[in-house]
């Protein structure tokens, strides 16, 4: 991870710090920001001196090519302050490489590297004390890239902006969730921009969101666009399956997210030998076993909440209720990846990284 930038990185300080009218006990996930933000411009072929300026709104003409064509990218990370007062980040070569994975399949310049750690580690430490302490407690990282040309004509734009804000976070439940397997409508298709964090596939999920709240769940399990016959992701997370002992999950896709929680909790399980198998599953096989008793768990992963039991799924008209397990591989694999965030254990696999 590079440390040094080629242009001056310019920082403009906050003339007073908002920390004290926040409650940091009663966080509303994404609703408060820190004092600073990370800004760069793209313009004449290339990026512009990066910024650290104080939190705030941006002008920008009606016509910015983001309102029209959609040409939006994002990442969500976290900091995370150990009980010695220590900042670290979880991998953030995977948001990295993964921002401009996404920024590339809509036609968008990719972001240098030396300026995106530069200007992370740099905000980080100007904002280190909306970082708290304590087993639960994070700094939710939001990069994003929006595309800023003046001008409504149909084609990529020249002119971006790079941005990075930050939202203090507490520990994230709300509760085992109810889901419902999508029948008619996708998140994604073969070919698309499924594995790409743009803004308009969150976007177009709302809907059959607000379809299956109105049936008694709170999240849809997508399935393939081609037959509806496999599983793909739940909500907005991957999603993992437990048959008796054996942990199944999708393999990645142009339709599926390629998730850094996922990837990581499949590393931890096979390396503290869990059968895992990483294949298409099919939902007859998973209403199979919620039938005869051989599902156990499932369970979503992300950022955010970085594990997300269900407690239930719909299909068909039909409800299938998930008996809850005493030692429950969800838990136990939340527990071991947020010992690795919060430098509570060894970190074997040389994921954490010091700010």
């Amino acid at each position: 991870m590079k440390n040094t930038v080629s242009k001056e990185l310019k920082i403009k300080k906050a003339n007073e710090s908002k920390i004290g009218q926040v409650d940091f006990e009663n966080l509303d996930f994404g609703k408060v920001f820190t004092d600073h933000m990370f800004v760069c411009d793209y313009a004449n072929g290339e990026w512009q001196t990066p910024e650290i300026v104080p939190y705030g709104p941006l002008t920008m003409d009606p016509s910015a090519r983001v309102f029209h064509y959609g040409q939006a990218v994002f990442e969500g990370m976290k900091a995370y302050k150990d009980d010695n007062g220590d900042t670290f980040l979880f991998r953030p070569d995977e948001n990295f490489n993964r921002i401009n994975k996404s920024a590339e399949r809509l036609a968008m310049p990719k972001f240098p590297e030396d300026y995106f750690f530069e200007g992370l580690n740099t905000l980080l430490k100007l904002d280190s004390a909306w970082i708290k302490p304590g087993f639960g407690n994070s700094l939710y990282i939001r990069p994003f890239v929006i595309a800023t040309q003046a001008s409504v004509s149909a084609s990529e734009a020249d002119e971006y902006k790079f941005l990075i804000i930050c939202s203090p976070a507490q520990s994230y439940y709300s509760g085992d969730v109810s889901v419902l397997v999508a029948e008619k409508y996708s998140r994604s298709a073969d070919g698309g921009i499924g594995f790409a964090k743009a803004a308009g596939n969150y976007a177009g999920q709302f809907y059959p969101t607000n379809l299956a709240k109105k049936e008694g769940y709170q999240q849809v399990v997508w399935t393939d666009s081609n037959t509806h016959e496999y599983m793909e992701e739940a909500g907005t997370m991957n999603v993992f399956f437990r048959i008796n002992d054996t942990l199944l999950t999708a393999p990645v896709s142009d339709r599926i997210l390629d998730g850094i929680t996922r990837k990581s909790l499949i590393a931890i399980a096979e390396k503290e030998g869990y059968k895992v198998d990483v294949r298409p599953v099919k939902v007859s096989e998973i209403v199979e076993a919620a039938k005869n008793g051989s599902l156990k768990e499932i369970f979503g992963a992300g950022t955010a909440a970085v594990v997300s039991p269900v407690k239930a799924f719909g299909y068909k008209g039909e409800h299938y209720e998930i008996e809850k397990q005493e030692n429950s591989f969800a838990s136990h694999f939340k527990n071991a990846l947020m010992n690795i965030q919060y430098n509570k254990s060894e970190d074997s696999f040389g994921w954490r990284v010091k700010v």
